[in-house]
C-alpha cells in the first residue's frame, strides 16, 4: 500500500515510565457512544488484519461470538474499519503500545486518518531517547506527522483527559403486547367481529393497530394518488375498475411494507392491513390482499422488528458490514434468500430507506419490465445498509449493478455459518411459499362514490 503524499498530523504521548495508570486512564476515557475509542493492539503479532480487528473491537463490534466464526482478511477488515468509522461518526482514537507497531500497521493507520479525518493519538512507552527517535522516524516514513504533546506519566494523564463516566450497557430486552388469534373476517365486519370476540384489553390493542392502518392508508392516498374528478361517473363505468399502474403498484408495495415492517406479530399485521383496506375503500379504492395473509411470507409476517436489542446483537456479533446488513435485510424483509440475493448495490434507494429488487427483468430478459419488489428499511437498519453500500463501493472492481449481498447467501455451509454467528432466530427461513403477501396484493380505482358512513363505519 503506498504511503499518503500528505503528512497527517498525529498526537504523540510518550509514557517514559510505562505506568499502568496511563493505560487504565486511556480505557476509562473511551466511550463509543461519545465517538471516542481506545484501541489496544493484540500482543505478539504484527498482522495489520489483527490491528483492524482490534479497532472494530474497540468500537463495540467484538464479533466472533463463536471460536470458529468467519474472520476477515487484511483489506476487507480495514475497509470495514473505515466504513464503520464514517457511519458511527467516531472522531477521537487513542492507540496504545504505539512503539510496538510495525511499519505496515502505521501505514494502515495513516490511510485510516486520511480517509476518515479522525483525531489520532498514539500512546508510546519509550523510556530511552533512542527509542523515541526511532519511533518518530517510523511515523514519518508511514505518512504521519507526529507532534509530541506530552512526556512523562503526569503530563500524559492530563493530556488524555477525564474518564467518560457512566457508560450505557446493552439495550433492554424487547417487550410487546401479545395479541390473541384474530378473526379472518372480511373488511366490513372485521372490527365488529373483533369487538365481539375479544376482551376489552385485547380489543383496545387490536383497535389501535386497526386505526393506525386506516389513518396511514387515507394519508398515503391523499398524498400520492390524483384527486377524483368532481363529476359523477357515467353508468357505463360504474361496473369498471382501473388497476394501479406499474409505478403505483411499486408505491403500493412500499407503502404496505412501511406499514407493517415494525409489526411485532402476524396478528398485529392483520389488524393494520384490515384498517388499511378500510381506509382504501373510504377513498373508492379496492385493496385486494391474499386471503392466506398470516401464512405467507413478507413484512410483518415473517419479519422481526429491529429493536435496539436486535441491532445491538447484529452489530456486536457481525463486524463485517455485508454480513450485518444481510442479516438485517432478512429480518426486515421476511423474504426468501433466493430473492434477497438479487439485491443490487443500486437497489438501496432514497437515503437508504428503500430496498428495491428487480427480479423480473433479471429472469425474463427482453420482456417489458414489471413492478419491482419493494421493501421499507427501518430507521435502525439504515446505518447498516449505508455501511454495507459504502463497503461494497470501496471494494475494487465493484459496480452498482453487482450484488450487494454477494457471498453472504452463497453456499449452504457459508449461509449456515452466518446464521450461527449472529445467533438470532430468522422467521423467514421457516417458510418458502410463493411471493410475499404485499407483492401478491393488488389495488384498483373504483368508479363509484365512496361508501356511506352507515354502510362502512370508520373507526373514528
Amino acid at each position: 500500500m503506498p504511503a499518503t503524499s500528505v503528512k497527517r498530523p498525529v498526537r504523540l504521548l510518550l509514557d517514559t515510565d510505562d505506568d499502568h495508570a496511563v493505560d487504565r486512564s486511556a480505557h476509562q476515557w473511551a466511550d463509543p457512544a461519545r465517538r471516542r475509542i481506545t484501541v489496544e493492539p493484540t500482543p505478539h503479532t504484527t498482522s495489520p488484519a489483527h490491528l483492524a480487528l482490534d479497532v472494530l473491537r474497540a468500537m463495540g463490534r467484538e464479533g466472533y461470538f463463536r471460536p470458529e466464526a468467519e474472520r476477515m482478511s487484511t483489506n476487507p477488515a480495514w475497509r470495514a474499519v473505515t466504513c464503520w468509522t464514517l457511519t458511527t461518526g467516531i472522531r477521537d482514537v487513542i492507540v496504545l503500545r504505539a512503539h510496538r507497531l510495525s511499519a505496515e500497521r502505521l501505514r494502515r493507520l495513516a490511510v485510516w486518518v486520511a480517509q476518515t479525518g479522525i483525531r489520532l493519538t498514539l500512546l508510546a512507552h519509550t523510556p530511552q531517547r533512542d527509542g523515541e527517535r526511532s519511533l518518530l522516524e517510523h511515523l514519518t516514513a508511514a505518512g504521519l506527522d507526529p507532534q509530541v504533546a506530552a512526556r512523562g506519566t503526569t503530563c500524559v494523564l492530563d493530556a488524555i483527559g477525564p474518564a467518560a463516566g457512566r457508560r450505557t450497557g446493552s439495550p433492554p430486552h424487547d417487550h410487546t403486547y401479545r395479541l390473541p388469534p384474530l378473526p379472518h373476517s372480511p373488511v366490513p365486519v372485521f372490527r365488529e367481529d373483533c369487538r365481539r370476540r375479544l376482551n376489552p384489553a385485547d380489543f383496545a390493542h387490536t383497535d389501535g393497530q386497526y386505526r393506525a392502518g386506516y389513518a396511514a392508508a387515507r394519508t398515503w392516498l391523499a398524498r400520492t394518488q390524483p384527486p377524483r374528478p368532481e363529476n359523477t361517473p357515467t353508468t357505463s363505468r360504474r361496473d369498471e375498475r382501473t388497476p394501479f399502474s406499474l409505478q403505483q403498484t411499486e408505491a403500493l408495495r412500499l407503502f404496505l411494507a412501511r406499514l407493517t415492517v415494525s409489526s411485532p406479530s402476524p396478528q398485529h399485521t392483520l389488524a393494520r392491513v384490515r384498517g388499511a383496506q378500510a381506509g382504501f375503500l373510504s377513498r373508492s379504492t379496492l385493496l385486494d390482499v391474499p386471503h392466506d395473509l398470516t401464512t405467507r411470507t413478507g413484512p410483518g409476517i415473517t419479519t422481526k422488528p429491529l429493536t435496539p436489542q436486535t441491532v445491538h446483537t447484529i452489530t456486536t456479533r457481525l463486524p463485517n458490514p455485508l454480513r450485518a446488513a444481510a442479516i438485517a435485510a432478512l429480518l426486515f424483509t421476511g423474504t426468501d434468500t433466493s430473492l434477497l440475493s438479487m439485491t443490487q448495490t443500486a437497489g438501496i434507494e432514497h437515503a437508504h430507506s428503500t430496498l428495491a429488487i428487480d427480479r423480473d427483468s433479471r429472469i425474463n430478459i427482453g420482456e417489458p419490465p414489471g413492478p419491482r419488489h419493494m421493501y421499507a428499511v427501518p430507521p435502525r437498519a439504515r446505518p447498516l445498509l449505508q455501511t454495507a453500500v459504502a463497503f461494497r463501493r470501496r471494494t475494487p472492481r465493484t459496480y452498482d449493478h453487482h450484488g450487494l449481498f454477494a457471498n453472504c447467501f452463497g453456499t449452504t455451509p457459508r449461509f449456515e455459518a452466518l446464521i450461527a454467528d449472529v445467533g438470532l432466530p430468522i422467521p423467514a427461513l421457516a417458510r418458502h411459499a410463493g411471493d410475499d403477501w404485499h407483492t401478491a396484493t393488488h389495488a384498483w380505482h373504483l368508479h363509484t362514490p365512496a361508501p356511506r358512513t352507515s354502510d362502512f363505519p370508520a373507526p373514528f
